[in-house]
């Protein structure tokens, strides 16, 4: 029997409501709402590097589609039991507003998804991550109260004072609480239980807080503060994830959750000590787009001073391969210099006309040029 406590936090009833015949899914909400925060984060941090604005905006146009279903192919590949059982229809996989959404695969196929909506915008992919790692967490603490409205995810029975109010819920049709006997008229309430979910909710704060604080303390850059991110959250998730009573795949005693969060420790861990090693501090603004491409002004077009990185700097150097030099002494003078490319005086006497003034350097050199080209008809005329 599960013992009552003096207090406990209470759960909702249902977990969605109605607009006419419409449902509207609260943990579909938290979704959407966790998405608009990590966005708008994102595009605050983005435009405080030195970034053109709407860049995240445009890559998380690729990047959230691509987690969503990674989310879900994650949650339908390590728990095939939940979706495929015997006289259950398949179709419910897509059913994503029900739950089960897995943050590895989210973060895994939503990667991919951000490099494609990077590479086209022509942004370089870890200065991007650095810029929605904090919000990307935040999105996570938001996504977890999903979880609350779904009475689901949470731990084994507890006394405490904080212990969780879990309903027993419908699986079909409106997802309510029902009577967990089935005989109607007697309680919803399955017991109370670690509030695993608001743990979580807690721990993405702080490391949200952590990143927010360790960038501007380090000037952490190059990709190396969603390093931080991933082992801070996954440093949280272990532990969280030994409290959790839900079903799940167990591997040499620990769950499949605790492996993979190992596994992308060490991988992150990994990446920030080689990454600290051979880009110190933090990029430059040229950093933060590919060389060659062009950030676009708030009109939409090419800004025509946007900052040029060391690498197209260079290459537009050599493509000039100094045909643009001047003063050459060598045949082609009276026209052209040395090299084969025009003489600077009518550039700067057309330059100079612009403006409706003619230096005097330019006027001597076109009067100079003027009377040379006098003279030779004049002598040929003789």
């Amino acid at each position: 029997m599960n013992p009552t406590p003096m207090a406990y936090l209470p759960s909702p009833t249902t977990a969605e409501i109605h607009l006419g015949p419409l449902p509207i899914r609260f943990y579909a909400l938290c979704i959407i709402l966790g998405i608009a925060i990590a966005v708008t984060l994102g595009e605050r941090r983005w435009r405080a590097k030195g970034g053109e604005p709407h860049v995240i905006t445009d890559v998380a146009i690729w990047a959230v589609p691509f987690g969503l279903v990674g989310g879900r192919l994650y949650n339908v590949v390590t728990d095939p039991e939940l979706y495929f059982p015997r006289g259950q229809d398949w179709v419910h996989v897509f059913y994503v507003w029900d739950g089960g959404l897995g943050i590895w695969g989210a973060i895994a196929l939503g990667a991919l998804g951000a490099w494609i909506g990077a590479r086209r915008r022509g942004v370089r992919l870890p200065p991007y991550a650095d810029a929605v790692a904090p919000g990307i967490v935040l999105a996570q603490a938001m996504g977890r109260w999903g979880n609350w409205f779904n009475n689901e995810l949470y731990g084994y029975p507890t006394t405490k004072p904080w212990g969780l109010t879990i309903h027993c819920m419908s699986t079909s049709g409106t997802r309510t609480a029902v009577p967990c006997s089935g005989v109607p008229g007697t309680t919803t309430v399955l017991g109370h239980f670690q509030p695993t979910f608001l743990y979580e909710v807690i721990w993405d704060v702080l490391v949200c807080v952590l990143l927010l604080w360790a960038d501007r303390r380090f000037k952490i850059g190059h990709g190396r503060l969603f390093a931080l991110y991933v082992m801070g959250y996954t440093l949280g998730r272990g532990w969280i994830e030994h409290l959790r009573s839900d079903y799940a795949h167990h591997f040499l005693g620990l769950r499949l959750n605790d492996w993979v969060a190992i596994g992308c420790f060490l991988a992150a861990l990994a990446y920030f000590v080689i990454s600290q090693r051979r880009k110190p501090g933090k990029e430059t603004q040229a950093e933060l787009y590919w060389p060659h491409f062009k950030p676009y002004g708030p009109d939409g077009t090419a800004a025509a001073d946007a900052p040029e990185s060391a690498d197209s700097e260079a290459a537009r150097q050599d493509e000039s391969g100094g045909t643009e030099t001047g003063g050459t002494d060598g045949p082609g003078e009276a026209g052209e210099n040395g090299s084969g490319t025009k003489s600077a005086a009518p550039v700067a006497a057309a330059a100079a006309d612009r403006d409706g003034t003619l230096p005097d350097t330019a006027a001597e050199a076109e009067s100079a040029e003027s009377g040379s080209t006098r003279s030779a008809a004049g002598d040929h005329r003789e």
